[in-house]
């Protein structure tokens, strides 16, 4: 086989570097190397979308193929292929001319053959006396036989890639599944909580995927859905073996009683009222008010906050509430309505609206305001965080993915 010759194109084709460079290489194959050329084009057929060809540009392939002899391609032998345009086409399925010569410019755009044109265009062999092919001009078949373990590499990396989708397909499928049916059961049979609120962030998930979704847009999907599915699970384990222990008052109450007054040991705050806030009258007493957001999902989609954190970070509840006093004074809500603010939606989602507001703070010209105004809104029931949680969430994902 000929190697290393560089041939420029016949006619007003342009010669480019790229074609150079892939001339070239052909030169670098390795002594004695052998492929199967029906290997090498399924390969090529699974890899179609990475090499940038298209059905008909895969048909073309497959007629240029039937006109090598063997089945083997060989370093050694002759690779070059030379039928007319008509037999071509007729192999080819009866592909019009046109059609023809543009998926042959896109085969050889990506690399799987070469041209090598004579000094008239035409395609055709000599010989030599003793009736072996002394040069041809035609389509040098060489680049199939260079590529083939990246083909083969590219091909297992489709197939990977389709299983991972199919599975992330059918994980984000269970999950909708599951959440779905927790919320509805939740709701009917009368679970303590704001589940509207939690519906709301399940119909924001539902509403951001994508019609025809890319695997990164089923990665954010999935990985927030199974957050909200957790928190869910959570909420739920929680509020059972709060009945558990509610069954045993007495108990609990000389549990109190004797507990140390002056314990130094610190638990984290799980009712309003042991945080400071005022009761609300339509809760009833001793009942914990839940959070309506899993805390991962609300630091991914408000990343800001955790600024104002103890240490630059924030790794409970307690934190994220502290982080968002110290962001309340540093956007210039004032103290009365993040009291308000709590009252009306609770100290955890109060510290969220904050993180959101602080979040976009560069498109909002009062933050006091603009808190004062969904708080108005969430007493009349007209406001849930969900949505503009999601939305924060999506973007700010998005932008790590972009970015990534």
């Amino acid at each position: 086989m000929e190697t290393g010759n560089v041939t420029t194109p016949f006619g007003r084709r342009p010669m480019t570097l790229a074609l150079v460079r892939r001339q070239t290489a052909l030169a670098d194959i390795r002594e004695g190397k052998t492929a199967d050329k029906w290997k090498v084009f399924r390969d090529a057929s699974a890899a179609m979308a990475l090499l940038g060809i298209q059905s008909n540009s895969l048909a073309v392939l497959d007629a240029l193929l039937s006109f090598y002899p063997s089945n083997e391609l060989r370093q050694d032998a002759q690779l070059i292929v030379f039928p007319s345009n008509t037999q071509l086409a007729l192999r080819a399925h009866g592909m019009a001319g046109a059609t023809l010569r543009r998926h042959i410019a896109i085969l050889v755009e990506a690399g799987l053959i070469v041209r090598k044109d004579s000094a008239n265009g035409k395609r055709y062999a000599r010989k030599d006396d003793a009736g072996q092919i002394e040069s041809a001009f035609g389509f040098d078949l060489s680049p199939l036989l260079a590529r083939s373990e990246e083909l083969a590499a590219m091909a297992q990396q489709v197939m990977a890639d389709r299983a991972a989708f199919r599975k992330a397909k059918e994980n984000l499928t269970i999950c909708r599944r599951d959440v779905r049916k927790l919320i509805t059961a939740a709701m009917e049979e009368g679970a303590d909580g704001d589940w509207t609120a939690v519906e709301d962030m399940y119909i924001s998930l539902v509403r951001a995927i994508p019609r025809t979704p890319a695997p990164t847009d089923l990665a954010t999907s999935l990985e927030g859905m199974q957050m909200l599915r957790e928190e869910i699970v959570n909420r739920l384990e929680t509020q059972g073996k709060s009945e558990n222990i509610s069954t045993n008052d007495a108990q609990f109450e000389r549990h109190i009683q004797n507990s140390k007054p002056d314990s130094t040991i610190e638990f984290e705050p799980r009712s309003e009222r042991e945080q400071g806030a005022k009761p609300n009258k339509n809760q009833t007493p001793g009942v914990e008010r839940l959070k309506a957001f899993p805390l991962d999902l609300v630091l991914k989609a408000c990343p800001s906050i955790g600024d104002y954190g103890p240490g630059g970070c924030i790794g409970s509840w307690r934190d994220l509430m502290s982080a968002s006093v110290v962001a309340r004074s540093m956007l210039g809500i004032s103290p009365s309505a993040y009291q308000e603010a709590c009252e009306a939606m609770g100290q955890e989602n109060a510290a969220v609206a904050v993180a959101c507001i602080l979040e976009r703070a560069n498109f909002i010209n009062s933050p006091g305001g603009y808190l004062r105004d969904l708080t108005r809104r969430t007493e009349r029931g007209e406001f849930s965080l969900g949505p503009m949680l999601m939305a924060l969430f999506k973007a700010n994902t998005a932008g790590r993915l972009k970015v990534g």
